[in-house]
């Protein structure tokens, strides 16, 4: 049985009468990254369409809705969501949305977004940890601890993934933009190195241990600066490695989990916020 949704027209004789759609026709996908500084959007079918500044105009000047990793202006992120991609979005088509969202500020930030991504009326919203969704991007084995570093523009999160969940995180609101001019990322070295140490004092298992010893992975644009690595590995004393494309790897990992949610399609229309299917690398 082909299972088919009623779309209204009207047709020559002014009457109003209904045409049937297949099914197949309200399908898509939408992985979304708001960043306080950066908007990422990847789409089914197309990839990344969209990498820009995370601004809105109400007037004649710039604003900044997403700060620090919160969103402060929810109508301020919907009519920058609607300029950006209410026109790239096929017009009889309600996506499903996965929005990759900041681990400790993840409950507020969940309801803002959703209310904000209301204006691209999507079917199902599903959110991600960044750091989950970076794990997913670098193909990291989830069965074994794993400890993730991203080094944002405006904020810095450590967070200790076991089993793919949230087990620990750490966050401090220091990034890029908060570096002298000469781009020397001690200052965000020492925060990293001071979080994970305060992880290993408050760890009662051996899983902090265990993720550090095994390497942590490094994300988000600060990854690519000059020196972070070298650095970190120096205060940590333990590997670490950059995920490819580092600036990127968060909305990546969202598009894998759009994948496979456009594969195995969510029965509520709601992730929990560290838990979620298994999913192939992308």
């Amino acid at each position: 049985m082909t299972i088919v949704r009623r779309s209204r027209y009207t047709t020559t004789s002014g009457h109003r009468q209904y045409r049937p759609w297949p099914l197949g026709r309200q399908r898509g996908g939408l992985a979304l990254e708001m960043g306080s500084a950066r908007t990422r959007a990847w789409v089914s079918g197309r990839g990344m369409i969209l990498d820009v500044p995370t601004v809105t105009f109400p007037g004649t000047a710039a604003v900044h809705p997403v700060q620090r990793g919160a969103i402060v202006d929810v109508p301020g992120t919907a009519r920058m969501l609607d300029r950006l991609l209410g026109h790239r979005l096929p017009r009889l088509v309600r996506p499903l949305v996965v929005i990759t969202t900041p681990v400790l500020d993840g409950p507020a930030y969940r309801e803002r977004a959703r209310k904000a991504v209301e204006v691209l009326r999507p079917r199902a919203v599903l959110t991600v940890p960044t750091a989950r969704a970076v794990a997913l991007a670098a193909g990291a084995d989830r069965t074994r601890p794993l400890l993730v570093v991203d080094v944002g523009a405006h904020l810095t999160e450590v967070v200790l993934l076991a089993e793919g969940a949230v087990f620990d995180a750490r966050r401090t609101a220091l990034g890029t933009i908060d570096l002298p001019d000469a781009g020397d990322p001690s200052q965000i070295t020492e925060a990293v190195s001071t979080m994970i140490a305060s992880m290993l004092r408050q760890d009662g298992t051996s899983l902090t241990a265990d993720a550090l010893s095994q390497g942590a992975l490094l994300a988000g644009g600060g990854a690519l600066l000059p020196g972070l690595t070298r650095q970190l590995i120096g205060s940590l004393h333990a590997p670490l490695r950059a995920v490819p494309a580092p600036h990127t790897a968060a909305i990546r990992g969202a598009a894998a989990l759009l994948r496979s949610a456009e594969v195995h399609p969510p029965t509520t229309g709601l992730s929990p916020p560290t838990s979620g299917p298994g999913l192939p690398s992308p």
